[in-house]
């Protein structure tokens, strides 16, 4: 299994709307693609004593890389493009991919 990792930062100004979005319209964009069998949204609990904004995680669930790979030629690139539209300039994310064992 192959878990696709977001980890983003949202400046506070975006913050409601930004949390309203994602879970009203961007993650289940990215799930009705049928690339992914699942996925989580956390908010981190830690923080740097110099960081603003609140930083959350979002994990999709894919069972193989082909998929994923498939994902991201065919889906991210709208997606991602929808959330700059969105929310340009009021997040910073960071990707990782990461392999279930």
């Amino acid at each position: 299994m192959i878990i696709y990792n977001i980890t983003i930062n949202v400046e506070d100004d975006a913050h409601d709307a930004w949390i309203k979005w994602m879970q009203e319209t961007h993650i289940p964009d990215v799930m009705r693609t049928g690339m992914f069998l699942d996925h989580s949204f956390s908010k981190l609990l830690s923080r740097q004593d110099d960081e603003t904004g609140a930083t959350y995680v979002i994990q999709y669930l894919c069972e193989s890389m082909e998929k994923y790979e498939h994902y991201q030629t065919h889906f991210a690139p709208a997606l991602q493009a929808e959330t700059q539209k969105m929310f340009g300039g009021k997040f910073v994310a960071f990707r990782t991919l990461m392999e279930k064992v």
